[in-house]
C-alpha cells in the first residue's frame, strides 16, 4: 500500500475511533468528550468529519449450507441462522464491531424493527 493510502486509511480509522467515542458518551447519557484533535485551536472544520457516511451493519446471524440447498433457494425460503430469539446482535461499521444490541420493535411503526444497543465494544482490534 502506497504512503498516501496508509494515510487515508489511518485517517479514516481515526475518524471512526471519534465516532465510537462519541456513542459511548451518548450511551452513558452524558456529552461525549470531544477528541483532542478537534478542541484544538486550528481545526475550525473538525465537524466535517461527523457528515463521514460509513456503512451500518446489524449482524443477524449466518447459516451455513451445501451449495445445493444454496441453489434450492426461491422466493418465500426461510434460511435458519445461527442465533435464537432474545440472543444479542452486532453492530458493525465499516467492517469492525462496536457494539452490541437487541431487536426491538419501533414505538411509533409496529411494522419496523430496530436495535436498542446494550454494550459497547472496548476492543481496539478489527472485528
Amino acid at each position: 500500500m502506497s504512503q498516501t493510502g496508509g494515510a487515508l486509511q489511518g485517517a479514516g480509522e481515526d475518524q471512526l475511533n471519534r465516532a465510537i467515542e462519541e456513542l459511548r458518551g451518548a450511551l452513558k447519557d452524558e456529552p461525549a468528550t470531544p477528541h483532542p484533535a478537534a478542541a484544538q485551536q486550528g481545526a475550525p472544520n473538525s465537524g466535517v468529519i461527523l457528515n463521514i457516511p460509513v456503512e451500518v451493519q446489524i449482524v443477524l446471524g449466518s447459516a451455513e449450507m451445501a451449495v445445493s440447498e444454496l441453489l434450492a433457494l426461491q422466493k418465500g425460503s426461510t434460511v435458519s441462522l445461527d442465533r435464537r430469539i432474545g440472543e444479542p446482535v452486532d453492530v458493525v461499521v465499516n467492517g469492525r464491531k462496536i457494539a452490541r444490541g437487541e431487536i426491538t420493535v419501533l414505538e411509533n411503526d409496529p411494522s419496523r424493527f430496530g436495535i436498542r444497543l446494550t454494550e459497547i465494544i472496548t476492543s481496539a482490534g478489527p472485528a
